[in-house]
């Protein structure tokens, strides 16, 4: 975080820039001493203050939403475009080349989408609605997990407090993103589990479904609960019994999984179900070095739409393999790794420019939002890394490892895949509950300091005064 800050923000307008980070950093942690100062021991207190968080961030992402442009871009308009023509008896794809046919995975979201116009009307304010409305349930989810798993409600509005200023993490709601939503399913599917009872096993398998529907990163999540149930439960606490309830959640996942994909082919959305025709594109990307394993319009060069998804496959392969060759011959994996991780977990999320705000701003605007924009991530980012080694000295419920294995999976996946900053938006939350433990931990210590000051002046005056 800090070498891209330099590179992107220090050595431009330093002086306002740090300044502008001070009193971001100083505004949070002000608020933030505020929230812990407020007593958590009445229910109403608690409600009514986190209703009012809920509520006033509502307000000023459904303002974002109405001063954006409408405009849906890159994927996100590969989605809504495709609308209207659907209903008047056009096909998603037209060859096993296009994109719908590549990667019918996101037939699930299409569905949302169509299920949204159907209803609505194609108006885009019906998804960006809906968005935020995900967007302040997942604060709700994010609070509830992390009083759940630190026993602590002032941990948990701080961690509310610092997703919901983290404006790379709500700008995308402008656009038909599949991420909110999903988002919100994995993380209800986490504090499901957290009940530990047989029917929260089987609707955890339920959301888990859902998740992947909307946004197909199941197999993390997967990769993820099956780590926590052989390592926290069977091999820790040797809880036979509770392990087998994880396989009922998988189970569950798997035939509904199975059942949605049929259900795609048999209403005619996409006969492909929901598999992933090219399973090379996301590694030719993502070990692109020149790239930085991110996509690039270079890499268009090798899509060839006039020809069949058997002659692209192979195409696609050759190029795989000149890039690995290219990886060993310069040992440039580790390096490249680097910059993947850089790029995925403390860069810009890039949400404010999908938004083409810029068309109807200043250059000057547009750059003091993405750098306020930015600034949210690195609250997240130092907070998160001080709740990290607070870690190691604060008890906490063995289940958070249920939200911090797929978070792990999910790192280790995109070292071989494509990344964009963007992707880490579904594990915000996650992050952000560290980062409540940070700032938590952190503002104590500046009161004890502040304290110790105090009475340190005071044991001097009487001091003086004797003299």
């Amino acid at each position: 975080m800090l070498t891209f800050y330099y590179h992107n923000f220090l050595v431009q307008n330093a002086m306002r820039n740090v300044a502008l980070m001070i009193v971001f950093f100083v505004i949070i942690l002000f608020v933030g001493y505020l929230l812990i100062k407020i007593k958590t021991d009445n229910k109403k207190t608690n409600a009514i203050i986190l209703t009012t968080m809920l509520l006033a961030f509502g307000i000023v992402a459904l303002m974002w939403v109405l001063n954006v442009p409408n405009q849906q871009l890159s994927d996100f308009g590969n989605f809504w475009s495709r609308a209207p023509g659907f209903f008047n008896g056009d096909k998603l794809y037209n060859t096993d080349n296009d994109y719908f046919s590549k990667y019918a995975y996101q037939s699930g979201f299409m569905a949302y989408i169509l299920a949204i116009v159907k209803i609505f009307g194609f108006n885009i304010f019906a998804v960006q609605f809906f968005n935020v409305i995900y967007q302040v349930l997942t604060l709700l989810v994010t609070y509830l997990l992390a009083n759940k798993i630190f026993n602590n409600i002032k941990i948990a509005r701080l961690s509310v407090l610092l997703l919901m200023v983290d404006l790379d993490w709500f700008a995308l709601n402008s656009q038909a993103d599949n991420q909110y939503l999903g988002s919100l399913l994995y993380l209800v599917t986490f504090y499901i589990l957290f009940q530990d009872k047989l029917w929260s096993y089987i609707l955890a398998g339920v959301t888990l479904a859902a998740g992947c529907l909307i946004r197909p990163i199941g197999p993390v999540m997967i990769a993820g609960i099956i780590v926590f149930a052989l390592i926290y439960v069977l091999m820790k606490h040797r809880d036979y019994k509770t392990s087998l309830k994880f396989l009922l959640t998988l189970a569950t996942y798997f035939v509904l999984f199975s059942l949605a994909g049929v259900g795609i082919k048999a209403s005619g959305i996409n006969s492909y179900g929901l598999s992933n025709h090219d399973p090379e594109w996301k590694f030719l990307t993502g070990l692109n070095y020149q790239s930085g394993g991110t996509y690039s319009n270079d890499l268009n060069k090798f899509i060839d739409p006039n020809k069949s998804r058997a002659q692209m496959s192979k195409v696609e392969k050759v190029q795989l393999n000149k890039q690995i060759k290219y990886l060993n011959d310069n040992n440039a994996w580790l390096k490249l790794f680097i910059n993947k991780t850089q790029t995925l977990w403390s860069s810009r999320t890039l949400a404010t420019d999908f938004t083409n705000y810029s068309t109807t701003h200043s250059p000057h605007t547009v750059e003091i939002v993405n750098y306020l924009a930015y600034m949210g991530s690195i609250v997240l980012i130092v907070f998160s890394w001080i709740g990290s080694l607070t870690m190691f000295k604060t008890k906490f419920d063995d289940k958070f490892y249920l939200l911090l294995l797929p978070l792990m999976a999910f790192a280790v996946a995109n070292l071989i895949i494509e990344v964009q900053g963007r992707y880490r938006i579904e594990f915000l939350p996650i992050i952000s509950i560290m980062a409540g433990l940070g700032i938590y931990k952190t503002i104590l210590s500046i009161s004890n300091i502040h304290s110790k000051s105090k009475v340190s002046k005071s044991l001097e005056n009487k001091i003086n005064a004797n003299n």
